[in-house]
């Protein structure tokens, strides 16, 4: 096995572990909506899930680790793309930002400072934020 199928597989994994981390928001409050069935759908083609996996990750996404990325901007891009499934049915549940928190600790976000990190990243989705902005306010946030 060459080195580039090894970061192929590795990359992969953590792609399998992100998704299952927008599976677990969406299922939180026991129904996928309509729009987070479109978000599901798009990031499932943008992480290379197959319809094996995404069958797979719908049924059981606990059984999924998150495999944080090593990039800080990747992971303050996932965060970004979890807060925007939270307001993908556009009913925030507490439960959701809950889960938020847990695996923004999950992808090395301290202890803590989550809590802020994820109250600053619902703030700013709200707020109809791009990657570009959200990045540079959690930088902020995150650096206190």
């Amino acid at each position: 096995m060459s080195i580039s199928d090894l970061y192929s597989s590795g990359k992969h994994k953590q792609e399998i572990g992100h998704f299952a981390s927008i599976v677990k928001i969406a299922k939180t409050d026991g129904v996928i909506s309509e729009g987070e069935q479109l978000l599901l759908d798009r990031a499932a083609k943008k992480l290379n899930i197959n319809e094996e996996e995404y069958k797979g990750i719908l049924k059981n996404p606990e059984k999924y680790p998150i495999n944080a990325p090593i990039s800080y901007e990747e992971r303050i891009e996932r965060l970004f793309h979890l807060t925007k499934m939270i307001f993908a049915d556009e009913n925030v549940a507490k439960e959701e930002v809950g889960i938020l928190r847990k695996i923004a600790i999950a992808l090395h976000f301290s202890t803590d400072n989550a809590e802020k990190v994820c109250d600053e990243a619902v703030h700013l989705v709200l707020n109809n934020n791009n990657l570009d902005n959200f990045t540079e306010a959690i930088k902020k946030v995150n650096a206190n």
